[in-house]
């Protein structure tokens, strides 16, 4: 295994094939310790002293420049903190600020969670605007020059169906229109490259592929000729240029930093400073191709045992993220009686089941074991058991 090094510094439940990577990557062995120095030496010792003696005012910025270099952004152009939720208003908010058109053109198979923020703002914003939803093949051929914002994201957490960031980015520059790209299911899972794609904004979670653990802070990038203008309708104390001038009144930060909005999550941070040691050295070219190779072999293996198992993912390499998605009718009972055998992923409605691949801690081994316990499930019908039927509350 090309990245045996990386995967021995997770911990990973014996007995378990973890595939939902995409959607909580798995705990790095290093964070305990590292959460644990944060709230006994600096938290417990330092007490407020912690601000300026144990850096974390700086840690923002500190490790947006460690996310950066997986992404592709210039120094100094990626900050920390809040939600992905939060991160998204930002983005489109100052987006939206930038021109005059009313329509945001996304897609069908953007997060919900995207759209809705697009849905507030437009009851929000006393513009006329309008939020025009359309097929994800369909994106470029709505690309107009009534359109003031593109907001897409790159890989559909259903499907993994990968839209090309350089060329619609390009395109809607052409024609006037501002760029939000969400890297949710990008980050830490293939090759991007937001300054050499000319992206306008960026953002993206770092629970997921980054192995932030739950509830980890978003990040958001801001081009750099945009980072002296870019206006965040949420504005926020620690975005302002001088926090504890305490002024009555909003005065934006710096470049990138006037998208910091509340106080950093520290503890939070602490985790995944942890996880980006494991990152550091790591090319995302070779993470690709790992990703490509597991995901191919992963296809090819549930399709010749499975055959009541529909693909749902574009079947190119070069079009698809690093998750692969089936759909079948009893899929969400399928998926759990799955977990109940060792093989973890999990179930978007309405019928998809959907297995994250991380070349950091699967290979070639565990997908082979995968499928294993994938066909018994399915070919033997064990998903037709009343203890898979019921549904939680997370899916």
């Amino acid at each position: 295994m090309p990245f045996q090094s990386r995967k021995d510094q997770f911990h990973l439940p014996i007995g378990m094939i973890y595939l939902d990577g995409n959607s909580l990557g798995p705990l790095p062995r290093a964070a305990a310790d590292r959460v644990g120095r944060t709230m006994v030496d600096e938290w417990g010792d330092m007490l407020i002293t912690g601000w300026n003696k144990a850096g974390w005012m700086a840690q923002p910025m500190a490790l947006g420049d460690r996310i950066g270099r997986l992404i592709g952004a210039e120094a100094g152009h990626v900050t920390l903190g809040d939600t992905l939720s939060i991160k998204v208003f930002q983005a489109l908010s100052a987006a939206l600020a930038m021109t005059d058109r009313k329509v945001i053109l996304s897609d069908s198979g953007n997060f919900p969670s995207d759209l809705y923020i697009a849905e507030g703002l437009v009851r929000a914003f006393d513009r006329d605007l309008e939020l025009r939803v359309v097929a994800p093949e369909d994106v470029a051929a709505n690309i107009t020059d009534e359109v003031a914002v593109l907001m897409l994201t790159q890989v559909d957490y259903r499907t993994g169906r990968l839209h090309d960031m350089a060329a619609l980015t390009a395109q809607a520059q052409a024609a006037g229109i501002v760029t939000v790209w969400d890297l949710a299911h990008s980050a830490g899972a293939l090759a991007v490259d937001v300054a050499g794609c000319n992206a306008d904004f960026a953002v993206g979670c770092t629970y997921k592929y980054l192995n932030g653990g739950p509830g980890a802070p978003a990040f958001i990038y801001v081009a750099p000729r945009h980072a002296q203008t870019a206006a965040p309708v949420l504005a926020g104390w620690l975005g302002h240029d001088a926090p504890f001038a305490f002024e009555p009144t909003y005065r934006p930060g710096e470049g990138v930093a006037r998208m910091r909005v509340g106080t950093p999550p520290v503890i939070q941070m602490a985790a995944l400073e942890a996880a980006m040691d494991v990152w550091d050295g790591v090319d995302m070219t070779e993470i690709r191709e790992a990703s490509i190779t597991l995901t191919q072999r992963f296809i090819a293996g549930v399709e010749a045992a499975c055959p009541e198992l529909e693909l749902a993912s574009p079947r190119d390499p070069q079009t698809r993220g690093s998750q692969v998605s089936f759909r079948h009718a009893e899929g969400y009972a399928a998926m759990q009686a799955c977990i109940a055998h060792g093989v973890v992923g999990d179930f978007r409605a309405p019928d998809i089941m959907r297995f994250g691949f991380t070349p950091l801690f699967i290979d070639a081994d565990d997908v082979d074991a995968a499928v294993a316990v994938i066909a018994r499930v399915m070919n033997e019908k064990l998903w037709d058991d009343p203890q898979f039927q019921a549904r939680s509350a997370v899916t």
